[in-house]
């Protein structure tokens, strides 16, 4: 990179790190010293006819595009997860349990907002008037014939709720919410399997990486606080501790880019835009491989790869896709990881290593000290989905992944 080009993101990284230190500072037990407590932050309603995001819905900044109604009989079926919630009533006016069908993305954030309903108001529970659509009822392309939307009220039917009712569903993770109709709120979501919904996650359950006592644990058994294999700015090996995930979901079924290497034979699965380091040819010192998103590695090209000893490069031999099970995106205090045996960056979206690292100083010194909690999450970390934001406004169109938001793990 130019040093003309360089300083800018200099500039916007202590940027970053200024509008984002205070967020994590922020998040300590205890109240700072001097500081006053925030009043908790309004929620304004949605207003009739109103969307968030203010984009079509079939679009990659809302729910994504129509894939095809899915039938009982069709192999797509089982994309779709009852929801027995005790807290959500369900019409089910067909009486066929078809409305209690959807996605696990559709029925995780379901069930968020159904909490949010009852916080919001003492003894009225979320209710669901239209769920998965076998029938053919709705519009022609309707996420309803996928398992993908639902039309939500209030169970008391009170229509002076449904405003705010919608705004709750947007702060619950759908990603497309629209006050439809005076008698419902009408909410979609990504497809599972498609590149739009890959909002999170970078390696899948089964992933193994390498621990200090050279152990090799699953990436679903990992524990912040264990130290993994890593590579360190040197591009020597060390180990890492790992800090926290910043996305964590087990149940979910994820499409990953599978890179393998033959000599040595090596073979890693991560999402499309998740980053690790490439280079052209084999002579490159290991510190002067350059991040590259998983979707645009070429065979041909070389990879880092945990070798006897130290690091060493190997030759892609081919890259593929398939889809597995879980989706795990650990952060250590270096920024990089051992997956596979085949080096990675903790990262994705964004194609500047030393950015990111930059950028998730806070996140990590707020960790590194133990005042984060030890006990992993799931879902996506907040945090992430804010530099997101922030970076949108700040950085080049071109420094992003092409998939956008996507990107944050696909």
């Amino acid at each position: 990179m130019s040093p003309a080009r360089l300083r800018p993101r200099l500039r916007l990284s202590l940027l970053l790190l200024l509008l984002l230190a205070p967020a994590a500072w922020g998040c300590g037990p205890g109240r700072v010293v001097g500081s006053r407590r925030r009043p908790p932050r309004k929620l304004v309603p949605l207003a009739y006819k109103q969307f968030s995001p203010n984009v079509p819905e079939k679009t990659l900044g809302a729910s994504g595009r129509y894939e095809g109604k899915i039938a009982r009989s069709s192999e797509r079926f089982k994309e779709l997860t009852p929801n027995y919630n005790p807290d959500i009533i369900f019409k089910d006016e067909e009486n066929t349990g078809a409305d209690r069908l959807m996605t696990q993305r559709c029925k995780d954030r379901l069930n968020s907002l159904a909490i949010s309903v009852m916080n919001q108001w003492p003894g009225v529970k979320l209710r669901v008037t239209e769920g998965w659509d076998e029938d053919g009822h709705h519009s022609e392309e309707s996420l309803h014939y996928e398992g993908r939307a639902v039309d939500i009220t209030t169970s008391d039917r009170d229509r002076n709720k449904y405003g705010l009712l919608a705004r709750l569903a947007v702060e619950a993770g759908f990603d497309w919410v629209y006050y439809e109709s005076k008698a419902h709120v009408h909410c979609s979501v990504k497809s599972e399997h498609s590149a739009a919904a890959k909002t999170g996650g970078c390696f899948p359950a089964g992933a193994r990486v390498r621990l200090e006592n050279g152990a090799q644990v699953a990436l679903s058994a990992l524990q912040p606080g264990d130290r993994v294999l890593a590579m360190g700015e040197d591009g020597n090996p060390t180990f890492s501790d790992v800090l926290i995930f910043l996305d964590r979901e087990p149940a979910i079924q994820r499409a990953f880019h599978v890179i393998e290497t033959l000599d040595p034979p090596r073979r890693l699965a991560l999402t499309p835009a998740h980053l690790l380091f490439t280079a052209d040819n084999h002579t490159e010192p290991a510190a002067g491989f350059r991040a590259t998103f998983a979707s645009q590695v070429q065979p041909g090209q070389y990879v880092l790869v945990a070798g006897v000893p130290g690091l060493q490069p190997a030759r892609v031999a081919s890259v593929s896709t398939r889809t597995a099970p879980g989706a795990y995106a650990p952060l250590t205090k270096h920024g990089t990881l051992v997956v596979e045996d085949v080096v990675a960056s903790c990262f994705a979206a964004v194609a500047e290593q030393q950015l990111a690292q930059l950028a998730f100083w806070p996140l990590r010194l707020y960790h590194s000290l133990s005042w984060g909690s030890r006990t992993p999450g799931e879902g996506i970390h907040w945090y992430p989905q804010l530099l997101y934001r922030l970076g949108r406004l700040l950085l080049d169109e071109d420094s992003f992944h092409p998939l956008g938001m996507a990107g944050m793990g696909s």
